[in-house]
């Protein structure tokens, strides 16, 4: 009635009763084992490609996607550079910025930071903090009145808050009449911003522009120029572009500013990504001891198989069926487990952390403050054709053995 009786017989085999039930122990061993692989496979590749794309989002959230700097750190004629960089068709917009390194102190307490002089009006154009400030807006960075905004976290580090005065201190000395001194500020703290990275939270401060040209003593002149691209991916391009049209200016990228950082992460879910793969390789192997023991308690019914006149093929392909049926079983389960895993990890992981009274994602570890999850569908097929693949190559061995069974010999003393 069943054509080809191979698969018949392999699904016959597999769902029923064996007098040997530590077979069927293995076999349940071999689904869960491959479903565990494909699952963890299927949530730690998810997490590591939500993590590079939350990373990426946020970074470039802070950093421009093309940056024009002058020689020496300082840049006269941007409103020209500005005006030049427009003829661009993939820049959107551009913003001047002051950058310098300096250190903050409120009541006993001091922090290295990253001091930026932003045009507010111009600033949200080529970044996205205007979502995440607390207290206050960029508006509020009004030239003269020297005005800070600190990161959350750094404002948490030095205990200030929105009123509060802090100095400023700069490593460059100004000559006085009690000696030299370092160059240093009182700004009033006007709010905090959220970037989503503790890189930037805990050591990045805002200020106005012209605040901060008057600090490092630049006069009208700034340290560059950010610019934001219709298309991130094309910023190597543009910036060769216009380090052509600009030699005597330092013109650099975002793939150039963290390429080891992202060349890191893509190895890391390269290496997790092969190393999790030896999860599934270990229950394939578990297939091959399944089967090997089926074909030593079938051998009776092979022997009976082959005088009947099944071919040594149609008894290796019985087998076959039967290893991949177990593959195929605890493929799907592990699929179903990942894809549900995955799309929940963001409400998982909290949860756990209430339960569990431990903080397992901490933010001064990992940069980011939640556990991002995304996932694709190029990632779930080739995670399923890996564990579907070895499934079956697990089976070729048993099968071979079993249809090279003689029959004379095992029927000689039932």
């Amino acid at each position: 009635m069943f054509k080809p009786y191979e698969i018949f017989i392999g699904l016959r085999y597999t769902r029923a009763k064996r007098r040997n039930h530590f077979i069927s122990f293995i076999s349940l061993v071999s689904m869960a084992g491959i479903g565990l692989g494909v699952m963890a496979l299927i949530t730690v590749i998810s997490v590591m490609n939500g993590f590079e794309q939350e990373l990426r989002s946020r970074i470039l959230g802070m950093v421009a996607h093309v940056t024009v700097s002058g020689d020496g750190g300082a840049l006269r004629d941007w409103p020209d550079v500005q005006r030049l960089v427009a003829a661009e068709p993939e820049v959107q917009a551009s913003a001047p910025y002051v950058e310098t390194e300096a250190m903050i102190s409120f009541a006993g307490n001091a922090s290295g930071v990253l001091l930026r002089g932003i045009d507010p009006a111009q600033e949200p154009k080529v970044a996205e903090l205007t979502l995440n400030t607390t207290g206050t807006t960029l508006a509020a960075l009004a030239p003269g009145e020297f005005g800070i905004i600190l990161g959350r976290d750094l404002g948490l580090a030095l205990g200030a808050k929105a009123g509060d005065k802090v100095t400023v201190l700069i490593p460059e000395a100004s000559a006085t009449p009690a000696g030299v001194l370092p160059r240093m500020k009182r700004f009033t703290v006007l709010g905090t911003f959220s970037a989503g990275m503790y890189e930037y939270d805990s050591a990045l401060a805002l200020v106005a522009m012209q605040d901060a040209q008057r600090l490092v003593r630049l006069g009208d002149a700034v340290s560059g120029v950010r610019l934001r691209l219709s298309d991130l991916m094309q910023a190597p391009a543009v910036a060769q572009r216009l380090g052509q049209r600009l030699p005597y200016l330092a013109v650099g990228d975002w793939t150039r500013q963290h390429v080891n950082f992202f060349r890191a992460v893509r190895t890391e879910k390269t290496v997790m990504f092969i190393i999790l793969s030896l999860i599934v390789g270990v229950a394939a192997f578990n297939i091959i001891s399944t089967l090997v023991m089926m074909v030593a308690d079938k051998r009776a019914d092979i022997a009976i198989l082959r005088t009947m006149g099944a071919t040594p093929g149609s008894v290796m392909g019985v087998f076959i069926v039967q290893g991949a049926i177990i593959g195929l079983v605890g493929t799907l389960l592990g699929l179903v487990g990942g894809v549900a895993l995955a799309l929940n990890i963001a409400t998982l992981v909290p949860w756990l952390e209430r339960a569990l009274h431990v903080s397992l994602w901490p933010t001064d570890v990992y940069y980011i403050s939640s556990l991002p999850s995304r996932l694709q569908a190029g990632d779930v097929t080739r995670i399923t054709g890996l564990a579907l693949v070895l499934s079956l190559l697990a089976t070729l061995y048993p099968a071979w053995r079993a249809s090279r069974t003689d029959p004379a010999e095992a029927l000689r003393y039932e």
